[in-house]
Parts: structure tokens; sequence; C-alpha cells
């Protein structure tokens, strides 16, 4: 059995949190997701790498679709950053 543990960092809780409730209804059976303040902690089992691969590139999917609603994706860089 493969185990992987997918941490993702936000600058704000309410950020974490509309990414959270987002990709929550498409893991539920799949990933293990829990909510520590600003981070988004994600645990996925498989039984073998390709099985893992997939889970990991939807889960990862639904994440960059959440962060692009939630405007995180089209925000300009700042200089300085």
């Amino acid at each position: 059995m493969l185990t992987l543990e997918i941490c993702l960092e936000y600058d704000r809780k309410r950020t974490a949190e509309a990414v959270y409730e987002a990709v929550g209804p498409d893991n539920d059976g799949y990933v293990e997701s829990e909510l520590r303040g600003k981070t988004i902690v994600m645990k996925a089992e498989a039984d073998s790498t390709g099985a893992m691969k997939n889970t990991v590139d939807d889960l990862l999917a639904c994440v960059k679709a959440a962060e692009e609603a939630a405007g995180l994706a089209s925000l300009p860089e700042e200089e300085g950053e």
C-alpha cells in the first residue's frame, strides 16, 4: 500500500477554507482531508503507483480549479515576492 500526504498552505485562512470546501466532495472516498488553520492536509492511499498517480492527478486538478475560482491562479506577482 502506498501512502501520500500533501500539505497546501495559503496566506489566509479564508482561502484555505474555500479551497477545502470546494475539493471535499470530489475527494470523498479517495482522499482524506483536514483543515488546519491556513493549511489543508490531504492523505491518499493506493495499491499501485498507477492508481496513486491517477488519484493525485485528479486531486491536483480539483485544487487548481478551486484556486482559480478563488482568484489565486490569476493574481499578478508583486515586486519583491
